[in-house]
């Protein structure tokens, strides 16, 4: 193994910075086909799994985030819901829907390029989101009310009593 860099405890191999390049390749040319400038790689075992690219405007869907449409191309293709093993590079850095989807994921390792104040500098600015989930739910812009819950725990009741669930 080659190694490029370390960053404290972590090696940087060519491969690495291959597998980052594409992921950035993919970003740039994602803006010329009129999406957002993300890219998202996700490889196993030296291979390339899963790539997908921001498609927010170009598909009306605020969840076609590079990383989370990579993540569900990557489900898909191992017909599996966790992909453990897995690492991802990302042209920036994981918003917060993309960070949660990473781990619901079981990624094992991230990589990214821009930071998440490179993609604010270009008005990509998701701090706010970080400082909502901090509020209380009456501090919150949108409001979160609690209703039902008891009838709404009849499904949790349900999936704990059940012997055949698969756990994630």
């Amino acid at each position: 193994m080659n190694i490029v860099h370390k960053i404290s405890d972590v090696v940087i191999t060519p491969e690495d910075e291959r597998f980052m390049q594409m992921a950035i390749d993919l970003s740039v040319e994602n803006v010329a086909n009129g999406g957002g400038p993300f890219g998202a790689v996700i490889v196993r075992d030296g291979e390339v799994v899963a790539s997908g690219t921001n498609r927010v405007t170009a598909n009306n869907d605020p969840t076609a985030h590079a990383e989370v449409s990579a993540i569900r191309a990557a489900c898909t293709k191992l017909g599996n819901f966790k992909l453990e093993g897995c690492t991802i590079y990302t042209s920036c850095e994981p918003c917060p829907m993309c960070l949660s989807a990473i781990y619901w994921a079981g990624i094992s390792r991230i990589f990214y390029g821009n930071t998440k104040d490179d993609a604010k500098a270009i008005d990509f600015d998701d701090s706010f989101i970080y400082d909502q989930i901090a509020l209380p739910y009456a501090e919150r812009s949108i409001p979160c009310n609690n209703i039902m819950r008891e009838e709404a725990l009849a499904a949790f009741r349900a999936w704990e009593a059940k012997i055949d669930k698969t756990l994630y």
